[in-house]
């Protein structure tokens, strides 16, 4: 074959490949954030539904995250792969972390939220709105000042119980004076969450009828305002976000995970066999995005950190 046809086949054969694990829409900005030679790679599967991944920095650095069904909490390492961070775990959903390192927890069939401490031990930060249990928290993110704002649909309530807060409401905790005030109650099924990197606003996904994500003016008392929808998801739904230094959206979705810019603008999609739950930025630099989809762990290499 002549030198010429096989640069050419070699060009095409890159580009089928980026075509395969990608679907562009704005090249330009795609190449941005997804390298050249960035490939999905499979982390670990064989699990029950994986969800609510965070990255720990501490000890090397580590993944935590749910299997909701086995009822536990997951590490992953690049060393040791997959083993038990802890089993029970009231069949947990999302984490975050604390500006101090520490995990947060929504918990669903204990219904929930908790925060683990450096010796292990679990304090509980929320259970109840107005005397009545929380329906099962979902997926929560914290502010730098360590306010924490969280979903509480009723997905995770146990059998035998019964649903006992009058909406699904999205809540905003703050944990030294233990106050749980509502910020919003007008969503079918609030789920995932996340800040823009000024905190200036709050993303919200709604993965019940509407599955779009709404985006949310951060007052100075941390009550929020405005609410407009910033993008439907299709196919699938939206549940876990999060959000990159520049100020895009990243959403799981039926296909993989969506990339969107600032305006709501659709930049390109990470194509994931398995449709994610969730995802989050992790790695020494922050540019490994993480995802958990069904039953497997994905990663992939990125060129841009996460917030």
């Amino acid at each position: 074959m002549h030198p010429t046809l096989l640069v050419m086949l070699a060009a095409f054969l890159v580009l089928a490949v980026r075509a395969a694990d990608f679907d562009i829409k704005d090249a330009a900005e795609f190449s941005k954030i997804v390298p050249k030679d960035a490939k999905l790679q499979k982390l670990a599967g064989g699990m029950q539904f994986v969800e609510g991944p965070v990255w720990i920095a501490a000890d090397g650095g580590y993944l935590v995250f749910s299997d909701i069904p086995a009822d536990e909490l997951k590490k992953w390492t690049a060393k040791d792969g997959v083993t038990t961070f802890r089993k029970p775990s009231h069949n947990a959903n999302g984490n975050s972390l604390t500006p101090d390192g520490l995990l947060i927890t929504c918990e669903h069939s204990a219904r929930r939220v908790t925060r683990t401490e450096k010796d292990g031990t679990v304090t509980v930060l929320a259970d109840s709105y107005d005397g009545k249990k929380l329906n099962s928290p979902n997926d929560l993110v914290m502010k730098s000042d360590g306010t924490i704002y969280f979903s509480d649909p009723p997905y995770g309530v146990p059998k035998g119980e019964k649903k006992e807060q009058p909406k699904n409401f999205v809540f905003c905790l703050n944990p030294k004076t233990k106050e749980l005030k509502t910020v919003a109650d007008d969503f079918d099924m609030p789920n995932g969450l996340c800040f823009s990197p000024d905190e200036k606003k709050l993303y919200i996904a709604d993965s019940g009828k509407p599955h779009h994500i709404r985006v949310f003016d951060v007052k100075d008392d941390g009550t929020l305002a405005g609410g407009k929808v910033f993008c439907v998801i299709d196919p699938g739904l939206p549940d876990g976000i999060r959000c990159d230094a520049a100020g895009r959206i990243f959403s799981s979705a039926g296909d993989g995970v969506q990339i969107f810019t600032p305006a709501g603008a659709l930049i390109g999609k990470i194509l994931v066999p398995e449709s994610p739950a969730n995802l989050c930025f992790g790695g020494d630099d922050k540019k490994t995005l993480f995802i958990t989809a069904r039953k497997s762990l994905y990663s992939i290499a990125l060129s841009v950190a996460g917030r």
